[in-house]
């Protein structure tokens, strides 16, 4: 049998737990730390059009400036590629499609043209990489291109018909030709008449830019 002493100390003990207990039943909890919003992203997917005249003057970067000049928070990521063609694309796209990419400019297919890639294949290869990134809740924004009549006359149609055709089927933004008024014009173009100089790039990028900022709108919203 306990003692007086001895009940005392338990009872003391207990009390002691109790309101212990209470307190940090009732105390705040720690604040957790609050991961920062990602900054939105912007991936542009091409080829030597992307990176031309050099990796820190084209149309891409043109088009960063412009987002940093009329106040719009955004990443891009310049994923252009010398010589890349659709195929390399779908490759690709999957590792560039990180979640806080929010638009894609597909800016691909001029490489194919160039070379005679059937156009079945070039149009299932756009394809699936507008798949992909619709499936990710990723605007589209779809450069069109045209090609010369290297392989014939019916091909280059073909070719042409391609984008108006994706974009509508997909229902994604088009720039209808990408080099529109930089194309065969000299003073804007480099000197192997194929890719364009900084002032080309920077004409390329006022022909996309309404495209792009209509999309940032429907982001936002």
């Amino acid at each position: 049998m306990l003692n007086h002493w001895s009940a005392a100390r338990l009872t003391h003990t207990v009390v002691v737990n109790l309101l212990l207990s209470a307190c940090s039943a009732n105390a705040p909890l720690a604040p957790q730390s609050i991961a920062a919003p990602q900054t939105p992203r912007i991936v542009v997917l091409g080829d030597s059009l992307a990176v031309s005249p050099s990796s820190t003057d084209n149309f891409v970067s043109n088009l960063r400036r412009r987002l940093e000049d009329t106040g719009h928070h955004w990443d891009v990521v310049n994923a252009g590629m010398r010589g890349a063609v659709t195929a390399d694309g779908v490759e690709r796209i999957d590792r560039l499609l990180s979640n806080d990419v929010k638009i894609l400019i597909l800016e691909l297919g001029a490489n194919d043209g160039l070379r005679g890639v059937a156009v079945q294949t070039v149009e299932r290869n756009l394809a699936q990489m507008i798949e992909r990134a619709q499936s990710r809740g990723i605007q589209v924004l779809l450069c069109g291109m045209e090609t010369p009549p290297l392989r014939g006359w019916d091909y280059m149609v073909d070719f042409h018909q391609l984008f108006p055709v994706l974009a509508n089927r997909y229902r994604t933004a088009l720039v209808p030709f990408l080099l529109s008024g930089v194309a065969l014009n000299p003073t804007l173009m480099g000197s192997d008449g194929i890719h364009p100089n900084a002032e080309g790039a920077r004409r390329i990028a006022a022909t996309v830019w309404p495209y792009l900022e209509a999309l940032l709108t429907q982001t936002a919203a």
